[in-house]
C-alpha cells in the first residue's frame, strides 16, 4: 500500500491547524479535576487499607480458631 507523503512545511502547517482546534482547560478546571483525583486516590487508599485489614483479621481469626 502506497502512502501519500507530505513535505515538512505542509506537515507543520497541518499540525499547527490541528493544535489550534484544541480546547485547552482553564486553570480552574485543571485545579478542580486535580483536586478530585487526589481526593479519590485518598479515599480509595483508605478503603483498600480497611479491606486489607478486615481480610487479615478474618484470616488470622480463622487460623487461630483451627490452628
Amino acid at each position: 500500500m502506497a502512502s501519500k507523503t507530505t513535505n515538512p512545511l505542509q506537515f507543520i502547517q497541518q499540525t499547527r491547524s490541528e493544535v489550534a482546534k484544541v480546547v485547552w482547560p482553564t486553570r480552574r478546571e485543571v485545579l478542580l479535576t486535580t483536586g478530585m483525583v487526589v481526593a479519590m486516590a485518598g479515599l480509595l487508599a483508605v478503603f483498600f487499607s480497611l479491606v486489607d485489614w478486615a481480610i487479615r483479621s478474618g484470616l488470622a481469626g480463622i487460623l487461630t480458631f483451627f490452628g
